[in-house]
């Protein structure tokens, strides 16, 4: 019987854990095969750490944690999970209970079935429409500029096989997006389409700028297709500026000069401005990532670990 690793990561989700316990317990039991929960503290600043070390005392052989001693990101807390995971398919879940554990049950289902990575879609997604209409918006580019298929990036209720979570935990990435790292790798990927509920207890930790964020990561993360668009961007505009140039160069020789068309020239010099300052900042962004790599500073530091041996299974 193959064992089952979830890998939880937790940052200030006192409010949420209660419930978290009450059901992710059962669903796994009702599972009939071997498994253990590992949860992230990712440098919590309310009793996430107290209630989690409760649960590793009522079961000490499946409940397993690993205290950041800061806040490292939620890829991060996964990734340090993936590297202690003993399991045979590794299932990452956030704290919340947005997503039902007791869909673990069916993606398990799928990878028996053969597929390595299983990924899920929020259907009937209890959220906000502004967040549902970004999403689809974001969903959509991203799978342009990466080339990848996946339909629901934020959503973390996802299975791996063992040897794709090897794979990105062995990875010397300093930032890594983890559904994405995964379905690069994957042989036999599939999704299915899961509940979703709206969050029911504590705060989103995803503020405006950080899903911003999060996603220019990604993009620069998986795909060299910004700087290409740049660049054939600054070649056409240069060309038709070229062209316009002539142009007045010609008008002015026919007609003479002539004060018409300054504020239709500030309009233009305006709109090249705020191509030069985009073209900047996306760079800036893949250079920033290279920054972050030539540093070689850790990804992550563990405070303390409970339950979990030496070496990986």
């Amino acid at each position: 019987m193959k064992k089952l690793s979830l890998v939880i990561p937790v940052y200030n989700e006192e409010a949420s854990l209660p419930a978290l316990f009450e059901r992710t317990f059962p669903a796994l039991d009702k599972l009939n095969r071997p498994y253990e929960v590992i949860f992230i503290n990712d440098g919590s600043k309310d009793k996430s750490i107290d209630l989690l070390k409760e649960q590793h005392a009522k079961r000490p052989e499946q409940v397993k944690i690993i205290d950041f001693n800061g806040n490292f990101g939620q890829h991060m807390a996964i990734a340090a999970g993936f590297e202690k995971v003993t399991g045979d398919m590794v299932v990452t879940m956030d704290a919340d209970l947005q997503n039902p554990p007791e869909e673990i049950a069916r993606m398990v289902e799928k990878f028996e079935e053969g597929h390595d990575v299983v990924g899920t879609v929020r259907a009937n997604r209890d959220d906000p429409f502004y967040r549902k209409f970004f999403s689809k918006i974001v969903n959509i580019t991203t799978n342009k500029i990466t080339g990848l298929k996946i339909h629901d990036y934020g959503c973390m209720l996802r299975l791996y096989s063992r040897h794709i979570a090897d794979i990105i935990a062995e990875s010397g990435e300093g930032t890594t997006f983890i559904p994405a790292f995964a379905q690069k790798y994957a042989s036999n990927p599939t999704e299915i389409d899961i509940a979703h509920s709206r969050r029911e207890k504590g705060e989103s930790k995803y503020s405006f700028f950080r899903l911003i964020s999060l996603n220019f990561d990604l993009m620069t993360s998986f795909s060299m297709v910004p700087l290409q668009f740049i660049t054939i961007s600054g070649m056409l505009i240069s060309g038709l500026s070229f062209l316009f140039a002539v142009f007045l160069i010609i008008r002015r020789l026919i007609i003479g000069p002539e004060a018409e068309g300054l504020f239709t020239l500030f309009a233009i010099m305006f709109f090249l401005m705020g191509v030069l300052i985009s073209a900047v900042g996306i760079v800036g962004e893949y250079i920033g990532r290279i920054f972050k790599e030539v540093r070689k500073r850790p990804k992550y530091v563990i405070k303390k670990e409970y339950g979990i041996s030496d070496g990986k299974a």
